[in-house]
């Protein structure tokens, strides 16, 4: 699976491109401006051009930017955890309690929701659907096993984990979420988060503070 990673707006998302026998997927496309939204879709239309998947492991403001783009270019809705829609319909009172500026979102209707467990096809790959909540309540990671590697979205960082005191965040949660879920994956899992550099599991159970 080819695995390609934009890091997009002023927070500094990482949206990442999957391709498998010509079918892409994004995940977490952030990307705020066209010309942040232009090398995204330069690299799924030199992929073969059909996006089959947009996936958001949470819907934090700073998550969701480029789904009006994938949605224009490719009809492509995103898809989620049911327990994270309400900050997507709510992602512009968050900007502005956040920030104090009105950015106007145009935010199409979502697809079907996601839930733990859920297989996602991609070509030959297959990806798994991990509830990982605390981050927010429906914070989910993706797992391509075949490919050893994992989303965590804000849930895991490299030396970090994801802040637990926006509305619906719970440290406790989330902790025991990257315990019980991500800490027991082959250590060698490469970890590619929403945020910073990638990681892999032992990394993380030798050195993360947090855990």
């Amino acid at each position: 699976m080819e695995i390609k990673s934009f890091t997009v707006n002023p927070l500094q998302v990482n949206c990442y491109a999957l391709c498998q026998d010509g079918e892409c997927a994004l995940i977490d496309c952030g990307a705020l401006e066209e010309q942040e939204w232009a090398p995204i879709k330069a690299w799924i239309d030199a992929h073969g051009g059909r996006l089959k998947y947009v996936l958001q492991t949470h819907m934090h403001f700073d998550h969701i930017f480029g789904l009006q783009f994938a949605f224009r270019d490719y009809g492509a809705r995103a898809r989620c955890h049911a327990a994270d829609t309400y900050n997507y319909t709510h992602a512009q009172q968050h900007i502005e309690q956040m920030f104090g500026m009105s950015l106007p979102l145009s935010l199409p209707a979502l697809g079907e929701a996601l839930a733990d467990g859920d297989i996602i096809e991609l070509g030959s790959q297959t990806i798994e659907v991990m509830h990982t909540p605390g981050h927010t309540p429906g914070g989910i990671c993706f797992y391509a096993e075949k490919e050893g590697v994992l989303f965590s979205g804000d849930t895991l960082f490299q030396g970090s984990v994801g802040r637990a005191d926006l509305p619906g965040g719970n440290m406790h949660t989330e902790l025991q979420s990257i315990r019980q879920r991500i800490l027991v994956l082959p250590d060698a899992t490469q970890v590619l988060p929403g945020h910073g550099p990638k990681t892999n599991v032992a990394e993380e159970k030798r050195h993360n503070m947090y855990l």
